[in-house]
């Protein structure tokens, strides 16, 4: 089994080059060791995977559930873990900052911060100031953490790309490894993303699901995600499946 150091270090490989790598979302340790077995090189939580699988929506997870499900996450799979951090936690830069420590603590070797505090987005120079916050505590750490600055304005329909791209920006300044807007639709906005910066940027399948590998390549993107698809889509299956048995037919087996 590698490491921690190993893992961080194998993860942060994998965002330099020029090929585009998925790092798919499992939601608890068997699909985690499912992805791992499917030759994927780096996985990410998924928050609202995680939640669903405890019965729960988004953002009903207490840090410490955050912090075992982490734990569980990593010490199942010799392939470096990201955590969905969702926003640390809690709203001060310092806050968040000592709760990104405790996930690292858990075994992971990466995580993402969001602008969003689980009711609105985060005023501007609040939200630079947690991830520069965030930065400054991952990089006391003995192993290089790859810190992921979301920009949620988008996804939670408070902000156009041009307010995105200025908050990409200022959180690259301030120290993120990774940028990161959800819901970008189309691959012109992806470029357009892409070449506002210069740090590795992570996209979002889910919103554009007929677009390939190649293509993201192509655009410049370094990292995709799928979020919580690929935990919606076991469960969608099961309920089809329910369905039927329910009819008394086992047609789905």
């Amino acid at each position: 089994m590698a490491n921690q150091l190993e893992k961080a270090e194998a993860f942060a490989a994998l965002h330099v080059g020029d090929e585009a790598f998925v790092i798919p979302n499992p939601w608890d340790a068997g699909s985690a060791l499912l992805l791992q077995e499917a030759g994927f090189s780096a996985l990410a939580t998924t928050s609202a995977g995680y939640a669903q699988s405890l019965g729960r929506v988004d953002g009903q997870v207490s840090l410490d559930e955050k912090l075992e499900h982490c734990r569980a996450l990593s010490a199942v799979v010799d392939i470096p873990v990201s955590a969905d951090f969702e926003n640390g936690f809690a709203d001060s830069p310092e806050e968040a900052a000592q709760n990104l420590l405790a996930v690292a603590g858990a075994g992971v070797v990466g995580g993402s911060i969001e602008d969003y505090s689980g009711t609105a987005i985060y005023d501007f120079d609040l939200a630079v100031e947690r991830v520069a916050a965030c930065a400054s505590a991952v990089s006391t750490l003995d192993f290089p953490f790859t810190l992921t600055a979301r920009a949620e304005g988008l996804l939670r329909r408070a902000g156009d790309l041009a307010d995105i791209i200025k908050r990409l920006q200022a959180f690259e300044a301030a120290g993120a490894d990774v940028l990161y807007a959800p819901a970008l639709m189309n691959l012109d906005d992806v470029a357009t993303v892409v070449h506002a910066v210069t740090k590795p940027v992570n996209v979002l399948a889910s919103f554009m699901p007929d677009v390939t590998l190649p293509q993201y390549t192509a655009a410049g993107v370094r990292r995709i995600s799928v979020g919580s698809s690929l935990a919606i889509h076991a469960t969608k299956a099961t309920s089809v499946a329910a369905a039927e048995m329910k009819e008394g037919r086992f047609t789905w087996l």
